[in-house]
């Protein structure tokens, strides 16, 4: 027993090291008076700065939202533009406080950078954009296609495989960014573009003539996406995960932005936990009472964001499909605030 005396206290002193050492992002953030955000240069309905600098789009309402949480404000936000082979890094190096660029959750990923995916904000999966002018009906037909890819992704992985399993021959065209896919596409230089199906919506927009492009119904992969931030810090990957779990609660609650006001004053007790006048939930991250609600008040619910971003009341028009409510036939589906 004395032998294990010594290496117990050791143990408890590694592990008071351990959570003193942790927590460390959010007084980084609330002293900088900023939020550091990593964001994609450009990717219609998820990220785009207009003529006025102003930023927009899904993953930037989420930083907003973020920003909104900790300082009330949704403006405190310094956006870092990242390339699809930088982002990760950019992350480990604490060059960002947190990276919320349609970045898909693996355990290659979480494994080889050091760092964690708190939640996915959306459904996605892997699909083909081709001339309408091939006549082609599925994707099992691609055999002998030059194929635009950007490196450092999930995705040319996952249509080699595709490509390979049904013995089909192709080429692959690297490029280093959507905006240069679309150029070669253009160009010629390649026939086929592959990415997550919601980027090829936003990258169909760009081309000279959208209607000459088609994206065949085929989706060959699971690419869950969402915002990443560093292993070594509890408490922030807690209150990233939790803001989005706010924003997917206050929408099945039927909370949004415009009646924000109204569930202040709810004496339903799911609502009255959602924005802090009944318990304290806060408290545990370091946040105050109210942190749901300046979420939801500065960019809505997760629903308002998915609209206006790249559903419905967007250029994009892309159907919930999956990023339902799980109650709505999807699979959206948050834990409840108790």
């Amino acid at each position: 027993m004395r032998k294990l005396i010594p290496i117990f206290l050791g143990l408890a002193g590694a592990v008071a090291f351990s959570v003193a050492g942790q927590s460390q992002t959010l007084k980084t953030v609330e002293d900088r008076g900023s939020l550091v955000c990593g964001v994609n240069p450009g990717l219609d309905g998820f990220a785009t700065k207009d003529a006025n600098g102003q930023w927009s789009g899904f993953d930037v309402d989420f930083c907003r939202a973020l920003a909104a949480v900790i300082f009330n404000d949704p403006s405190k936000v310094q956006y870092v533009l990242l390339s699809a082979a930088d982002r990760f890094d950019a992350l480990k190096n604490k060059q960002i406080d947190v990276l919320s660029r349609n970045s898909t959750w693996t355990m290659g990923r979480e494994g080889d950078y050091g760092v964690v995916f708190p939640g996915v904000t959306y459904y996605d999966g892997q699909a083909f954009l081709v001339p309408k002018s091939r006549n082609l009906q599925s994707a099992l037909e691609l055999d002998g296609s030059k194929v635009c890819v950007q490196p450092g992704t999930t995705t040319e992985p996952n249509f080699i495989d595709f490509f390979e399993t049904n013995h089909m021959k192709y080429e692959t065209v690297h490029e280093g960014s959507a905006d240069e896919m679309i150029k070669a596409y253009q160009a010629g230089l390649c026939n086929v573009l592959t990415t997550d199906e919601s980027g090829l919506f936003a990258m169909r927009l760009q081309l000279a003539k959208p209607s000459d492009s088609m994206i065949l119904p085929d989706v060959i992969s699971k690419e869950p996406l969402g915002p990443v931030v560093r292993q070594d810090d509890m408490q922030w990957f807690n209150i990233v995960k939790w803001v989005n779990f706010a924003m997917i609660n206050a929408e099945e609650l039927g909370v949004n932005s415009k009646t924000i006001d109204d569930a202040l004053k709810s004496q339903k007790p799911s609502v009255k936990r959602l924005v802090g006048t009944e318990g304290d939930f806060g408290k545990p991250l370091g946040l105050s009472s109210d942190w749901a609600v300046r979420a939801i008040r500065a960019v809505g619910n997760y629903g308002e964001v998915f609209d206006r971003n790249v559903g419905a009341h967007s250029k994009l028009g892309i159907p919930r499909g999956l990023n339902e409510l799980w109650n709505n036939g999807g699979i959206q589906y948050a834990p409840p605030i108790r």
